[in-house]
Order: C-alpha cells, then structure tokens, then sequence
C-alpha cells in the first residue's frame, strides 16, 4: 500500500481523512509541520502524498512547503492542502510554490479519494514521462557524443579530407559550368538566367549521422558508393521555365552524366515544396588524374527558395503548438506561390512579345 502522510492540528481532521483512506492507504499522521518533516526524513523515499493544512502553530503548511521546495522533495512527493479557505490569492500562491491541488473543507468523502487517486496518477505519469525525457536526451547525448567523436576522426583522415577535396572541387566545376551558361544565356536571350548560385560541403557529422542511419559503413569508399548529395549547388532562378532550361543546357553536355532526376515542380512533397533535383557525376581534374564526383543540383524559383527557407526553419522549432494548422497554411502558401511564379512568367512572356 502507498503512504500518505496527513498533516493538521485538528484531531477531527486528522481522524476523518485517516477514515477515509486507511482502506487504500497506509496512513500516517502529524499535528504539525515540525512533526511532519521529521516523519519526511524517515519515509521520504515510501511517501506518497501529504494532505497539508496551512494553519498550524509551531510551523505552518507554507514553511513545511518551502522546505521541502529547498531540499527537491516537491519533484517526489505531491502536496494537496487542506484548507476551508477559497481565496483565490492563497491558492495561486500555493500553486505557484509547487501544490498539485486542494482538499476544501468540510470533508466529501469521494472527492477526498478521488482528488487523491487523481493526484497520484497524474504525478507518477508525469514523472514516468520526464524520466522518458531523461532517457532520450540521454541517448542523444551519447549518440552527438559518437558523432562527435567519428566526426573528429574523419576530419583527421587524409583519405577523407582528400575527399573532401575532390567534392570542392566538383562543385566548383558546376559553379563554372553554369556562369558560363549565365554569360550565353544573357546573350541569346538578352536576360539573366538565374539571380543566383548557393553552394554548400556537406559537414562530417551530417556525413556521419546519414551514413548510421542507413546503416552504411563509415569508410572513404562508402562515403563515395552511397551518398549522393555531399556537395551540392543550389540555382535560384526568377521563373519556372528558366529551370528546366538552364537543367537542360547542363546535362546536354557530353562529360556530364545524369545519375538521377526528381521533379518535385510536377510533383510537389504532399506539405507543398517544390524544386527540381538532379544528381549529376561531373569531372574534375587532379594533378595526376580526372575522375567523375557526385553532385546534387537543386533549381527553384526566387519564391520558391523563400517558401523553403521559411519551412526549414518552422520545421525545426521546439515546442511549437497547433502544426497542423501551421502545416495547411504553408501548404495553401506552395501553392499560391506556384501560381504566382506561373502568373509572373506570363507577365514576362506578355513583355518579351510586346519588344518584338
């Protein structure tokens, strides 16, 4: 049986709540709250409740609470107070020094049990699911501990860094490739063909944490075979035809290889982003060697950037209440924004005709 622990200076009191639950209960008394903090001392560990009056004399419930706020106590053992009092400004204050609820007198012999059955509940649940909590910040701890570490250990690798190398260096002939296009392109169309080019090394811990979670080796060779998007170049174009231009000039050229496309323009991700993705092998040359790298391009539109800039940041806040609502109004702005770039190229295509 659990412990319950009254504490008032009414012998009445004492004798009727001890009524009331001695049949779920092993109960103990105490008269006052100097009374009551030696019994804590002894059952601290076993108790698992206290009924506190506030009005005693000696020591009050308010000291016992604070006492045992002091020594961490509240964190174990969940205070109702009894009390005839309704006052609004007491029970704030007993709330705000850790009370889980009140016991109002004259005693109700089923709300007494109720509110204590409720109480314990409610406790032990949320003290199962902050020792959950513990337990997964725990875990997390532990694996950024091992990333941490592996990370360490692939910066220090010379196979590693060299690769990393051979990544710059694939993104850097992307890069090269396009600005090229950007120059033809102004020319044959007199306008620019994106507005901008964000590139991007993947980190070794991300590197790290993506080749656990698919359950791949962390080896150089691994790295190599199994990922795809260590380096990446991000085109921001103003319209949407501009990309599938601009993707068409890149991989008609002959030592450029598609390994994959995924149009999420035709297709969007059912929460509304949009973007077009293509893995591309491209070749760098080595003081001693050429070889060809992986490279994931993504194509947006200005807007389209913006809207996933947005959701990225969203998507990763702590604590954020109502995500469905929050889920359907960026959805509802994909698509808007959709129609807005559709509707933007027209405009443009409206003034490039009225020029010619």
């Amino acid at each position: 049986m659990q412990r319950i622990l009254v504490v008032d200076d009414a012998k009445l009191n004492r004798e009727l709540l001890c009524e009331m639950l001695k049949d779920e209960y092993m109960v103990e008394i105490a008269e006052d709250g100097n009374e009551a903090l030696k019994k804590l001392n002894l059952y601290e560990e076993d108790t698992a409740a206290i009924l506190l009056d506030l009005q005693m004399p000696n020591k009050d419930g308010f000291s016992v609470i604070i006492e045992m706020k002091r020594k961490g106590w509240l964190k174990k053992i969940p205070i109702l107070v009894i009390s005839s009092e309704y006052a609004t400004e007491v029970e704030n204050q007993c709330f705000e020094l850790g009370v889980s609820d009140f016991i109002h007198k004259p005693f109700e012999i089923s709300i007494v049990k109720k509110r204590v059955r409720n109480t314990l509940e409610l406790f032990a649940s949320r003290n199962q699911l902050e020792q959950k909590v513990e337990e997964q910040e725990k875990t997390l701890r532990e694996q950024y501990e091992i990333i941490r570490i592996q990370e360490e250990k692939l910066k220090q690798a010379k196979p590693f860094r060299k690769l990393m190398l051979e990544y710059q260096a694939a993104i850097m002939e992307v890069e090269t490739r396009l600005k090229v296009l950007y120059e033809e392109f102004s020319q044959e169309y007199n306008r620019n063909p994106f507005e901008s080019i964000k590139s991007r090394l993947k980190s070794p811990a991300s590197i790290y944490e993506k080749l656990e979670r698919k359950g791949f080796a962390d080896t150089v060779e691994s790295i190599r075979e199994n990922l795809t998007d260590v380096a990446g170049v991000r085109v921001i174009c103003s319209f949407p035809d501009d990309i599938y231009r601009l993707a068409s000039l890149l991989i008609k050229q002959d030592d450029i290889i598609q390994v994959q496309k995924k149009d999420y323009i035709e297709n969007p991700k059912p929460n509304g982003y949009r973007s077009l993705h293509l893995i591309v092998e491209v070749p760098i040359f080595l003081s001693n060697e050429k070889k060809h790298m992986k490279v994931e391009v993504q194509f947006r539109t200005i807007a389209m950037d913006f809207w996933a800039s947005l959701e990225h940041k969203l998507k990763y806040k702590k604590h954020v209440s109502d995500t469905g609502e929050i889920e359907w109004q960026l959805k509802a702005c994909a698509d808007s924004i959709e129609a807005l770039d559709y509707q933007m190229q027209e405009i443009r295509d409206k003034i490039d005709r009225s020029r010619g």
